[in-house]
């Protein structure tokens, strides 16, 4: 990412990783004509995509930290201009550095997914596609790290990994950190 190269060329020695919660999430609603169609007769499937895309940086604003969240894939179907859509497809992503509060912003998305539902006389099914726990890397290799990058007199500072990476696996069976490099 573009943190350590805004700061100005520091070194990072990666302390800890963001967990990951992906879900897709299907939305069946019922398409008829966009024009003869009155607003209060609607079960609108792309406007219940919408409603989440909101709703997911809603949440994360309130939620402040490290929580952050993306709707990256949004999919309708029948995608004609003049048709209310039956069908949408909606992948969510929330990450956290602390694995309560992704099990927290996780519970308030069913939540507003269920009232969602019921509001709008649509289904939406949620389908987990990957979930990590937040990763702590080892004291000892970052206090390594940070010796040798001192004896180089470069300058480096403890940072989060927002992104997931192999060490998050290798960090279960031994000691483990990273170093980021700015780019």
């Amino acid at each position: 990412g573009p943190i350590l190269d805004m700061e100005g060329g520091l070194l990072g020695a990666v302390e800890n990783l963001q967990g990951i919660s992906w879900q897709e999430l299907t939305i069946r609603g019922v398409s008829n004509h966009a024009g003869t169609t009155p607003m209060r007769l609607r079960h609108d499937a792309g406007y219940c995509a919408a409603r989440i895309a909101v709703f997911i940086r809603e949440l994360v604003t309130r939620m402040g930290g490290s929580q952050v969240g993306t709707v990256g894939v949004v999919r309708m179907t029948p995608n004609l201009i003049n048709v209310i859509a039956n069908t949408a497809i909606v992948s969510v992503d929330l990450r956290n550095t602390d694995d309560a509060r992704l099990r927290s912003a996780e519970r308030e998305l069913a939540a507003f997914l269920e009232a969602l539902a019921r509001e709008e006389g649509v289904a939406i099914e949620a389908r987990a596609l990957v979930r990590t726990a937040p990763v702590v890397f080892s004291p000892l290799v970052l206090e390594a790290i940070e010796a040798v990058a001192a004896e180089c007199e470069l300058p480096i500072r403890r940072m989060t990994s927002a992104a997931g990476h192999d060490a998050q696996m290798i960090a279960q069976i031994c000691p483990t950190a990273m170093i980021f490099v700015p780019s």
